[in-house]
């Protein structure tokens, strides 16, 4: 039986380069009521594990993060590319397929101690989300759990994210 949110995703192939068969949520995201449905369940999920803050990745993220920590009444936090915060950072670079890239936080919005739940539209390799745990690390936090709306099996990303307990929505 598929998953009611499953109906809102576009499955695009050959983007954004042939062989790629891309998962777009913006039909999710035009659906209020998809939408609602989207952020319930993230909800119940993210309640299960008690967090104080909720960290969103850069950019979709932030789509869904801010929204439930809202729903929450928790902070939220951006995990942001460089240059896009005005206060001091922490930053953590890691590798792409090919190059690398970086995130970055305010270093004083995330306290140590701070039980995160970390939230983004999609486990692919691993890599961003993996690289935004050692982000709140670094700050002497704890990420205690991975949201994702999909998650994309056989990528094996739930492998790089060290043992921490992630969750999807949907999986292809």
């Amino acid at each position: 039986m598929s998953h009611p949110l499953s109906h809102y995703i576009a499955a695009v192939p050959d983007f954004p380069k042939p062989g790629i068969l891309f998962r777009d949520i913006t039909p999710l995201l035009a659906n209020p009521s998809a939408f609602q449905l989207c952020l319930d369940q993230l909800e119940a999920k993210a309640l299960a594990y008690q967090p104080t803050h909720i960290v969103g990745i850069e950019s979709r993220g932030f789509i869904f993060g801010a929204p439930l920590a809202q729903r929450l009444q928790l902070p939220f936090i951006p995990a942001r590319k460089p240059g896009k915060l005005p206060r001091a950072v922490e930053s953590v670079t890691y590798q792409l397929e090919y190059g690398e890239d970086c995130l970055t936080l305010h270093k004083e919005d995330l306290p140590e101690g701070a039980r995160v739940v970390v939230v983004d539209d999609l486990l692919a390799t691993g890599g961003t989300a993996s690289a935004c745990g050692e982000l709140i690390r670094r700050v002497k936090a704890e990420v205690i759990c991975f949201l994702f709306v999909i998650e994309l099996e056989g990528l094996a990303g739930k492998d790089r994210l060290g043992g921490i307990s992630s969750e999807a929505l949907l999986t292809y």
